[in-house]
């Protein structure tokens, strides 16, 4: 192995490579890499981060949520980065490969004693068959001490989704209620009911 020595390397025109496909440069152990213009092709962070949520109160179990799903678009300040879920029946797709890490959050309202709510994250990795398996879920007891007035209540769950193929790698979402009265909530203008995709890193 040889040493080159220098203090500056500049291109011949304007663009200089290093090496070929394949090649593997390594920053020793201590050394700094300063950056003081623009680095393009680096992942920095999350690449791609979103929110989806229901827009209209149902009333019941929605097992899976199949309608009334948005991207959060309001209010001021929504973020999105990156490219965006898509979805179709209560069926999300992911836009790229990666490890992402999935939050599901259920709110509700119930008028009456008592009450069960549950929300699951639900994940299948041959699409489209569709063998669908119970990542994570999470629950909350609803009682009302009085018996009288309306009880709002919520709960969540998370789950990191290794997402290899984007064509057989699917997330769906399920409230579930004991009560067939119970309102899961939705809301056009705030997050009540809704799921956050934020990618990790690489697969």
């Amino acid at each position: 192995m040889s040493t080159l020595s220098v203090d500056k390397v500049e291109p011949v025109g304007s663009t200089l490579t290093f090496g070929e496909s394949g090649d593997t440069f390594v920053i020793p152990s201590g050394a700094t890499f300063t950056n003081n213009g623009a680095a393009t092709g680096f992942a920095s962070g999350s690449t791609h981060a979103s929110q989806w949520r229901l827009t209209t109160d149902f009333a019941g179990s929605g097992a899976p949520i199949a309608s009334n799903l948005e991207e959060v678009d309001a209010p001021l300040g929504f973020g999105v980065l990156g490219s965006s879920m898509t979805e179709s029946s209560g069926i999300f797709t992911f836009p790229s490969t990666g490890y992402w890490h999935v939050t599901f959050n259920g709110s509700y309202s119930y008028v009456a004693n008592d009450n069960l709510a549950g929300v699951q994250l639900q994940t299948t990795t041959d699409s489209p068959t569709n063998t669908w398996g119970t990542a994570a879920e999470g629950g909350q007891y609803m009682f009302n001490y009085t018996g009288s007035g309306t009880i709002y209540s919520s709960c969540s769950a998370s789950y990191i989704f290794d997402v290899t193929n984007v064509s057989t790698h699917k997330m769906r979402f399920i409230s579930s209620v004991v009560t067939a009265s119970t309102i899961t909530r939705g809301g056009t203008g705030t997050n009540r009911t809704f799921m956050t995709f934020n990618r990790l890193a690489d697969t």
